[in-house]
């Protein structure tokens, strides 16, 4: 798989590194000559001086047959406009950008332009260890619609299937986490002290979703 970064930062070289270990080829793209020193020496892939957006300088980081595209520069404009030239002038499915003003962000993703907004994830994991209860979404899909939240339950929930805790809140189950370790339960799975629950559903969803597994009716279902 051949996979273009724009942006030779920490984050653009850090990926560059990771992939071509994983066996990708890889062209990485800064305006700036001086940023390729943050790769190391053995270094396989092409280093484009340019922008992100120039249609030659994408060219010559072999665009044409990329598998993705990641915008990672330090401008949220440059890595937008970046993205969109990618995918709808060279039609590349794959592409992602990093956003730095979450507002922006969520405008993009509705607009099909998967994003990484960074203040917004920092703040999120913040609030995951400052305020544990309640809901946190871990993932949303680019229409903002669908979420992957992990919700608090209540500790009357020991000992019950997966399948109770499932009717009782109207929601599937994506995954359980437990002791560290992650997996896709049963039905028939007893939930058991510690566990952390991660549910798949609408965003309007999640908040009643929440309020259902945080107390339970003992005896019910």
């Amino acid at each position: 798989m051949h996979i273009v970064i724009m942006g030779c930062g920490r984050v653009g070289s850090t990926l560059a590194h990771i992939l071509e270990d994983k066996g990708h080829s890889v062209a990485i793209i800064d305006q700036s000559p001086e940023a390729f020193r943050r790769l190391r020496g053995g270094f396989k892939g092409r280093r484009v001086i340019g922008f992100g957006f120039d249609r030659d300088v994408l060219v010559e980081a072999q665009i044409e047959k990329a598998s993705a595209f990641v915008a990672v520069s330090s401008g949220d404009n440059s890595n937008i406009i970046s993205a969109r030239v990618a995918r709808e002038t060279f039609g590349v499915e794959n592409v992602v950008a990093r956003i730095y003003d979450s507002r922006r962000a969520e405008v993009y993703q509705r607009l099909g332009i998967p994003t990484v907004a960074t203040v917004r994830w920092t703040a999120e994991q913040m609030l995951r260890r400052l305020l544990p209860d309640g809901a946190l979404p871990l993932w949303r899909d680019p229409t903002g619609e669908v979420k992957l939240a992990e919700v608090q339950t209540d500790t009357a929930w020991i000992g019950a299937k997966v399948s109770q805790l499932e009717s009782a809140a109207q929601t599937r189950v994506a995954f359980l986490n437990r002791l560290g370790e992650a997996f896709v339960p049963t039905g028939e799975t007893v939930i058991q002290d510690g566990d952390v629950v991660h549910v798949m559903a609408k965003s309007n969803d999640i908040e009643r979703i929440t309020e259902a597994l945080a107390k339970r009716v003992q005896g019910g279902e």
